[in-house]
């Protein structure tokens, strides 16, 4: 395979990780940060970590650190009963089957994901779900003024709150029609 002047795969960004801790960017040639390697993550940017001293390969303890420090900021992806039934799943019989596993349905979870954000941008882009998304859009605004009853203006934060409201009826309402039309 190619390799790029920083020594890993062709697109491949390689960070050293020294003794104390910093992480070096040996394509920009600059210290970084676990923030700026989650937000690469985010961004599909591919890159490996390397301890400086050993050259031994160290991406995966340092993606499970971001992963804790995440967690410990409060966002909190991983369900408690999630990662308990995680951890014993170490040392079981099918313990070598988990990470196929798991890489198979985050990509499936992905596509998912992916398609479902392109139906909802056809369906507000001129795409073949535009017209049912207007008339939905009308007749859920016809039926939620139907029982409203005559009441002064709410004060903004109010009006955001029925307006996010509103978007969640949407939402649902299309995702009921996607259901049926892909079902």
């Amino acid at each position: 395979m190619a390799r790029s002047k920083s020594g890993g795969e062709s697109g491949t960004i390689v960070i050293k990780k020294y003794a104390n801790r910093r992480l070096y960017d040996t394509e920009t040639s600059s210290y970084i940060t676990l923030e700026l390697l989650s937000q690469m993550t985010r961004e599909g940017r591919d890159f490996v970590v390397v301890d400086a001293k050993s050259g031994e390969d160290i991406t995966h303890s340092v993606l499970t650190q971001i992963i804790m420090e995440e967690e410990q900021r409060g966002e909190n992806l991983l369900p408690v009963n999630f990662l308990r039934q995680l951890i014993s799943l170490y040392g079981d019989s099918m313990q070598s089957m988990v990470p196929q596993y798991l890489e198979a349905s985050m990509e499936a979870f992905r596509k998912n994901q992916q398609q479902f954000q392109e139906a909802m941008q056809g369906a507000f882009a001129g795409g073949p779900f535009a017209e049912i998304a207007k008339r939905n859009m009308e007749m859920l605004n016809a039926a939620a003024n139907a029982f409203k009853p005559a009441t002064p203006k709410p004060a903004k934060s109010e009006a955001a709150g029925d307006e996010v409201a509103e978007l969640k009826a949407q939402l649902a309402a299309l995702n009921a029609k996607i259901d049926k039309l892909g079902g």
